[in-house]
């Protein structure tokens, strides 16, 4: 069998054709430099809960729900973002082939039945094609949204009974019980190992939100735990259980596979009252038991992106006031991406108000920006115009999400390549290299620049007529490697 070609690739690399050539621009003395690239998390929450964003309905067969997926796709990438974030497990259910738990019922109309492909691998794989983060959402308490709801043998509420609590219309996994903590991290790791994702995300379900009684918050019903194995009061007994999992699930995910981003989004007001003048009506640390600034404080999380879904001009939750609480309690420095609230656009909340807040977030975050849209279907959909006008300004230019200096990463050798004349344009083919996520793939013609963000395991690519071509590979922690740069000379 003849070795492979890059074998035999010298330290730079000259093609020739005919009268054009192509030149490593060191080798000219050429002072050619591709721009900078701007560094910024763009994504969407692609729910599939309730058939919110994806698929459109349940039941539908699998090559429509995958056409349907690629559209969101395609179109993800042409507005200008760069991750999606998918939930794969709403309610003790799975959107993959799991190893825990029953098929979704928003896949097939049924728990349990077999939807003919694993639609994670298939996001993974196409998102990545695309030159888009996948991060994996998960709930990971929730066990079902109705009691009343039909499921499957082998569904957590009926295996283990035990663990359960119904509270209100929900079935809830108890997380004051540790071997219902353990489980949904094994849950959550199992993917982990399976699946190439980019990141593990959970939302602001902890313990359950509120369940009106007689217009007063019904109690959680766990004495018979709290009873068996808590300690002191019962409220931070609960924060404690909550503080736990979050810790070890981010523990075990840096064993696993430490270019794996954990991401949180709770509720976006810690406590009413903070900061000054704030008002909710839901305190998140006192009845959900989430302590989310302490998990920031304490780098439990890559990035935090808490609902900021209020608007701009909010006298009592004021989307600026908010968003720079959070940035002062980021002492660890971890990602601050907030989620804002693009379904609301309509009367009451115009397109540019969404466009203003991308602009307040990225003065306010000092070089690490991002944000994320609730939900993938107002932005895709294009609804009220946002989609355009975001294209238009503050989507202009494409982004790479940023690195994460807090997790060891290389970065990436100089990529060896080959690039031969194809028509009126060039091929480029390139050898593998470990531990590439994307490739950075710049062109110049004339004055401008042209950036396309290819998937790491490409054998070769196409582009159309360029004076110069410069090419490096992005790893898995978002670190970028030197370019090669070649001049065209005709």
């Amino acid at each position: 069998m003849p070795s492979p070609w890059f074998k035999f690739l010298p330290q730079w690399l000259v093609v020739a054709s005919l009268s054009l050539l192509l030149y490593p621009t060191s080798s000219i003395g050429a002072s050619v430099k591709p721009p900078k690239i701007d560094r910024e998390f763009r994504a969407a929450w692609v729910a599939t809960v309730y058939n919110i964003d994806w698929p459109s309905k349940a039941g539908l067969k699998k090559e429509k729900q995958q056409e349907e997926l690629i559209n969101l796709l395609d179109t993800a990438k042409s507005s200008g973002l760069n991750a999606i974030i998918l939930q794969v497990r709403p309610a003790a259910d799975a959107l993959y082939a799991s190893n825990f738990e029953p098929w979704s019922p928003y896949l097939s109309g049924k728990m349990g039945l077999d939807p003919g492909y694993d639609p994670l691998a298939f996001a993974v794989e196409e998102s990545h094609k695309r030159g888009l983060e996948l991060h994996a959402w998960f709930n990971p308490f929730r066990a079902q949204t109705n009691f009343k709801n039909q499921v499957s043998k082998a569904h957590i509420s009926n295996t283990r009974k035990d663990w359960i609590k119904r509270y209100g219309d929900y079935l809830w996994l108890d997380p004051g019980n540790p071997e219902v903590r353990d489980y949904t991290i094994r849950v959550m790791l199992d993917v982990v190992h399976r699946y190439d994702i980019d990141g593990v995300h959970i939302d602001d379900y902890f313990y359950p939100y509120p369940h009106p009684t007689n217009q007063k918050p019904h109690p959680f019903p766990d004495s018979d735990t709290f009873e068996r194995l808590g300690r002191g009061d019962r409220d931070p007994w609960r924060r404690a259980n909550v503080d736990e999992f979050i810790k070890e699930l981010y523990f075990h995910i840096k064993q696993a596979k430490p270019w794996v981003k954990f991401g949180v989004s709770p509720f976006g007001i810690w406590r009413p009252g903070i900061p000054k003048g704030t008002e909710a009506g839901l305190d998140a640390y006192g009845l959900l038991y989430a302590d989310s600034r302490k998990w920031m404080r304490k780098g439990w999380v890559d990035y935090m992106m808490p609902q900021l879904y209020w608007s701009i001009d909010s006298k009592g939750q004021s989307f600026p006031k908010l968003l720079n609480w959070w940035i002062s309690e980021n002492k660890k420095k971890r990602h601050l991406w907030p989620g804002i609230a693009t379904d609301r656009v309509g009367d009451q909340r115009p397109a540019y108000e969404i466009q203003k807040q991308i602009s307040i977030i990225r003065s306010a975050s000092k070089g690490a920006p991002g944000h994320s849209h609730w939900s993938a279907d107002s932005l895709i959909n294009n609804q009220k115009g946002v989609q355009k006008l975001l294209k238009r300004t503050v989507y202009q230019s494409p982004a790479l999400v940023p690195p994460s200096p807090w997790i060891k990463g290389e970065k990436p050798s100089s990529p060896a390549i080959a690039i031969t004349p194809e028509g009126i344009g060039y091929k480029i083919r390139i050898a593998p290299q470990p531990n590439v996520r994307f490739w950075i793939l710049q062109t110049k013609q004339g004055k401008e620049w042209k950036l396309q963000i290819l998937e790491g395991t490409i054998e070769s690519a196409r582009i159309g007529p360029t004076e110069v071509i410069a090419f490096s590979g992005l790893g898995l922690t978002g670190l970028q490697g030197k370019a090669v740069i070649y001049t065209v000379k005709e």
